[in-house]
């Protein structure tokens, strides 16, 4: 998986993002890549929710929110990661 600031998570499953989330967030700080954009798609919320709830326990995010129109809108969320010290 190439790890350029955008994970899209259409080809996961739900039970894969726990590990999968936090592992790339890692690997893009590791790159020097703070903007991450997690791409989880609109459907009914369920996946989007369980995203945002990792990245609310995830020490390293400074913030996280819904992705503007040109970005995939409420189908991806925009995640600011803090810098290695």
């Amino acid at each position: 998986m190439p790890i350029d600031g955008v994970l899209d998570l259409h080809t996961f499953k739900p039970n894969e993002i726990g590990d999968l989330v936090p592992d790339y967030l890692e690997a893009c700080r590791d790159a020097g890549i703070l903007e991450v954009r997690i791409i989880h798609g609109k459907g009914i919320g369920n996946l989007q929710r369980s995203v945002h709830a990792i990245l609310s326990r995830h020490p390293d995010v400074v913030r996280f929110a819904i992705a503007g129109a040109t970005y995939g809108g409420t189908g991806a969320t925009m995640v600011t990661l803090r810098a290695r010290s």
